[in-house]
């Protein structure tokens, strides 16, 4: 994606994500987020813009400390969530494009302004999310560009990390297969097919899609993006396509896939070796 859309979506995002608090107040439980309530997932996500705000404005070569969350609740933490996502938005707009600061994981990208960007536009669209499974409701659909975008800085950035902890003891291969949802009239725009916030069911169906991911028709049910991802005990290695066979195969509508793939819902389909498939689940947490 460009980054001025992403930078579009941020803006949005973050307003959607208040809006959802301020609904569902700052004491609600966050089903997508077991342990946390509103007010923990405002003060995380607020400090996260206020620290990568910070990164871009002072031009940090290496990574500062994040700072603590203020002990506000109710009015005055929304209050104060909403400036640090205007801060962010602001930032990133007026910073020069040739700003040369710190980022932190390989994901393909043209510049470190660009990282940060598009960093921030998943970090508020996932826990925007979070705050409409707290709200309760149909949760704002993600556009189908925006979650394969997300899918890929996913794979090919954090888990590229030696931090992540997708490993398996012998060689192994898992695909990754991000389809247009079926049966949604203009599926994959932001008023399109809807994953549910509590329960993660979707009206979509999951296609076969085409051999090699080179993204088929982009028709209800296709393919629009594959990944193919090498597993071995050192970090895992994601490669775009699908140029050799799989031991297992994640796959479903990008919109719902993206969700899943961040632990917010289930993946919505799982074929081949199921302990290969259940790996994501349970060693993929950021």
């Amino acid at each position: 994606m460009e980054t001025a859309e992403l930078l579009g979506t941020l803006d949005r995002e973050g307003r959607l994500l208040a809006e959802a608090a301020e609904a569902a107040g700052t004491d609600a439980r966050v089903p997508s987020c077991p342990g946390w309530r509103v007010r923990h997932l405002l003060r995380h996500t607020g400090a996260v813009h206020l620290w990568a705000a910070g990164v871009v404005a002072d031009v940090h070569t290496a990574r500062p400390p994040m700072g603590d969350p203020p002990d506000l609740d109710g009015a005055d933490l929304l209050a104060w969530y909403r400036a640090a996502h205007r801060r962010l938005v602001q930032t990133l707009a007026e910073a020069p494009g040739d700003v040369r600061c710190w980022t932190f994981h390989p994901a393909p990208s043209p510049s470190p302004l660009a990282f940060w960007i598009r960093r921030q536009a998943h970090e508020t669209a996932v826990h925007r999310f979070d705050a409409e499974s707290a709200r309760g409701g149909a949760p704002t659909a993600v556009d189908t560009g925006f979650a394969v975008d997300g899918i890929d800085e996913l794979l090919r950035g954090f888990h590229a990390r030696s931090r992540s902890r997708v490993r398996t003891e012998e060689p192994r291969v898992l695909r990754v297969r991000a389809t247009v949802a079926a049966t949604t009239p203009g599926a994959g725009a932001h008023t399109g097919a809807q994953v549910d916030a509590q329960t993660g069911a979707h009206a979509g169906a999951v296609g076969t899609g085409d051999a090699d991911g080179a993204g088929g028709d982009g028709g209800a049910g296709g393919t629009v993006a594959v990944w193919t991802v090498r597993l071995s005990q050192e970090p895992p290695v994601t490669v775009p396509g699908a140029s050799e066979e799989a031991h297992a195969e994640l796959a479903g509508p990008a919109d719902q896939l993206y969700l899943a793939l961040w632990n917010r819902v289930p993946v919505p389909e799982t074929t081949g070796d199921p302990a290969l498939a259940a790996l994501w689940r349970q060693t993929s947490a950021i």
